[in-house]
């Protein structure tokens, strides 16, 4: 268990989507029968049939959206929002870099950047993982296993660089991902997947003025507004197709052991939604 989690016992899961069966006196931002989704990091517990939950934090899922498509793309997708439209808004003009593009982050992060017309270029570990990313709207794709990811960003830049890199991984990305920008980019750091960085030195920055940021989710939707402006931009172009959600198993909640076992023997891909039996 990392330093972050909650003391045992304790119900897992961060997000979730469901019907509102009941409403406080004086909520007026929801009302029973509405399909909703949440995610609020740190408030655990979506691993229920029923949960009781703050009603200025939920949010409407269009009626287009099916429930499944909401539980799975809320969390992951309002991250993707922040990055690519908030944190650096992503314009047909610039070249970005996303690791882990096969990712659950990644792949959304990938198909928003093609969207918008940006060259994306994007690191995978697996030639399987590299036709996804392909089809999710990277030019390049890098398999960093076979090849120097810096030394491929320059190639395929020209000695440029890129204007931001979307940096999941930590550690074993860091100091390339700073090599790969081009004067006045962008590090967006939102993961530690290989551990954490060592701190960044004075010197990795100034030479080309760079920018770094670690872009919490948490402080991009801290108020209502700004959680209703992220999950319409993220539900809009999920119904209008732009975004092509990956839901590739599905289990009963009753099953949930099984669910993270496959998870992590590698069994799965894309997003796994836990449902309430019948």
């Amino acid at each position: 268990m990392n330093d972050t989690s909650p003391p045992l016992p304790y119900t897992p899961g961060l997000e979730g989507a469901g019907v509102v069966t009941a409403v406080g006196a004086g909520v007026t931002t929801c009302k029973v029968g509405d399909l909703v989704a949440y995610s609020d990091v740190g408030v655990t517990g979506s691993y229920t049939e029923e949960r009781i939950y703050l009603a200025d934090r939920v949010v409407p899922v269009p009626s287009s959206i099916d429930p499944v498509i909401a539980a799975a793309v809320i969390f992951k997708g309002l991250t993707a929002q922040v990055l690519v439209h908030r944190c650096f808004k992503v314009e047909s003009k610039h070249t970005v870099l996303v690791h882990a593009a096969a990712g659950g982050v990644g792949y959304l992060v990938c198909q928003w950047a093609s969207a918008a017309g940006a060259t994306v270029i994007g690191t995978v570990s697996t030639k399987e993982k590299a036709v996804q990313a392909k089809e999710d709207g990277c030019q390049h794709v890098i398999l960093y296993r076979d090849e120097n990811f810096v030394d491929r960003v320059m190639e395929i830049t020209s000695g440029k660089g890129v204007d931001v890199v979307y940096d999941s991984v930590g550690k074993d990305t860091f100091d390339g991902s700073f090599a790969c920008l081009k004067p006045r980019g962008i590090m967006c750091h939102f993961g530690m997947a290989s551990g954490n960085p060592e701190p960044i030195a004075f010197e990795k920055i100034y030479t080309k003025s760079l920018y770094y940021t670690f872009p919490a989710l948490a402080a991009y939707i801290a108020q209502r507004a700004e959680l209703l402006e992220s999950a319409n931009d993220l539900f809009t172009d999920v119904a209008k197709g732009v975004l092509k959600v990956r839901v590739n198993h599905t289990y009963p909640l009753s099953q949930a052991v099984q669910a993270h076992a496959d998870l992590e023997s590698r069994k799965t891909t894309g997003s796994l939604v836990l449902i309430p039996d019948e």
